[in-house]
This record gives structure tokens, C-alpha cells and sequence, in this order.
């Protein structure tokens, strides 16, 4: 599995890459591979800032949907607790900056990681989509907190009842992402983003960092614990059931 997730330190940049054929979607034990990836940053003396980014033409799908049919009862909530909330917990207090490399599609629990980040920059015909009440499920990876936080309530709450795309033009109009730039500039576009931060004061960037978790973000791990909750839940119902047969058999749900 580890085959799926990529390091290299360059230039004080700590650069973790997905890639997994099929839109680099995430299965539980890639995600404790970021868990590593993410930790071994931490410990890398040369390392001043992440960048984190997906192979290939996307970010990330979010979720590996047949493994979560794999998974059916088991405890969505321990699966939860294992990988994704404290992977997001742990790219809020990594000291280093981070910066998210953002091409394609970042859904679900992508997105939610995506939004962990400290700095996002896109390609110009990026999309974010919060996917999870495509099939019947309510929010995770603290997309609850971070969307509204960044967009605004309504703004989310559309995004998320409607499962309508926000586009990389509307996601800088919004604050969701930083930048935007062509997809050919992407790469490049990001690492100069990403040298550009490991020049300053990165000890003084933690800092800051520490403070904006505590003024923006100080319930992240009970906001992280009750969708996980809530996500069990939501799990157990009708509605996803339906929306993971509609996904699988490729069709659109029939909620009522």
C-alpha cells in the first residue's frame, strides 16, 4: 500500500504524493501511510514545508467506495478514529506550513484533507465536490468545520445538500483556494509557492499556525469525533444503501 503514497525532500519541500490508479482514491490503510508520510516531515530537520498533491490528472476521488461496501458492519466510527481524524489533526499541528496541490477532483475525505491544509493552490479546471450526500452519508474529515469556516455556512450547506461542483473560479472568489493558475503552470506554479514559504520564517509560520487552531479551530477533534458519530448513523439508514447500489450500478439515486 505504501506503493500508493510517494515522498521526496527537495529544496526544504517535503513533497507527499498520492497515486493510485482510478482517481487516487483512498483506501484506510493509504491513509495511515500519509499518517507516516506526514510524520516523517515532521521529523526531517530540512524539511520547512509540505506540499501535498496527487499523480496524475486529479487530486483525489476521496474514499474508496468498495472498500467501505467491504467494510459493511464494521464500526465506520473506529475506522474514523484510526485514519482519517487524526490524519486531519495531525496536518493542523504540523508545525511546517503546508500546501495543497489541487488538479481535477478533490471529493469527500479529499477534500476534507485538502482543506486541512494551510494554503491551497489550483488548477484552473479544478473542482471540489463534498460527494458524501451523493450516497446517503453526512459529512467527515471535519468538512463540517473547515468548509463553512472558509466559505460560509450557506455557501457550504449548498455545496454539500446539492453536491454541485464549486469551480476553481468560484473557489478563489470564495477563499477556498489561494490561487489559480493554468493546469500546464500547476506543478511548477506550486513549487515556487512551495519555495517561496520554505524561504521565510517557517518556525515563526508554526506559530501563527498554533494560533489560528486555537482562534478558528479549537474543537477540532470533538468536531472530528461527532461526524464520525453522526457518520455511523448515517451509515445504518436506508439512503446509503441506495446511494452506494446507485453508485455501483451506475445510475441516479431514488431517495424517496
Amino acid at each position: 500500500m505504501a506503493d500508493f503514497i510517494h515522498v521526496e525532500l527537495k529544496d526544504g519541500i517535503f513533497i507527499i504524493t498520492v497515486d493510485r490508479p482510478k482517481a487516487n482514491a483512498l483506501s484506510l490503510e493509504m491513509v495511515k501511510c500519509l499518517q507516516g508520510a506526514f510524520k516523517d516531515a515532521s521529523r526531517q530537520a530540512q524539511a520547512r514545508v509540505v506540499l501535498l498533491r496527487g499523480a496524475g490528472d486529479t487530486f483525489s476521488g476521496g474514499q474508496d467506495i468498495y472498500e467501505i461496501l467491504k467494510a459493511e458492519g464494521a464500526s465506520y466510527r473506529k475506522h474514523m478514529l484510526e485514519t482519517y481524524n487524526p490524519l486531519v489533526v495531525q496536518i493542523r499541528q504540523l508545525s511546517l506550513p503546508v500546501l495543497a496541490e489541487l488538479r481535477g477532483t478533490a471529493a469527500g475525505a479529499a477534500l476534507g484533507l485538502a482543506l486541512a491544509c494551510d494554503l491551497r493552490i489550483a488548477a484552473e479546471e479544478a473542482r471540489f465536490v463534498v460527494g458524501f450526500l451523493g450516497i446517503g452519508l453526512a459529512l467527515d474529515s471535519a468538512v463540517s468545520l473547515f468548509l463553512p469556516a472558509l466559505i460560509g455556512l450557506g455557501r457550504a450547506t449548498q455545496a454539500a445538500f446539492t453536491n454541485e461542483p464549486i469551480t476553481a473560479q468560484q473557489a478563489l472568489s470564495w477563499g477556498l483556494v489561494n490561487r489559480v493558475v493554468p493546469s500546464k503552470d500547476l506543478q511548477t506554479g506550486a513549487y515556487e509557492m512551495a519555495r517561496a514559504l520554505a524561504s521565510g520564517p517557517t518556525h515563526a509560520m508554526g506559530l501563527a499556525k498554533r494560533d489560528f487552531n486555537k482562534a478558528i479551530y479549537p474543537h477540532l477533534e470533538q468536531v472530528l469525533d461527532y461526524e464520525a458519530h453522526i457518520q455511523e448513523i448515517a451509515r445504518a439508514g436506508a439512503e446509503h444503501l441506495e446511494g452506494v447500489r446507485a453508485f455501483v450500478e451506475k445510475r441516479m439515486p431514488n431517495w424517496v
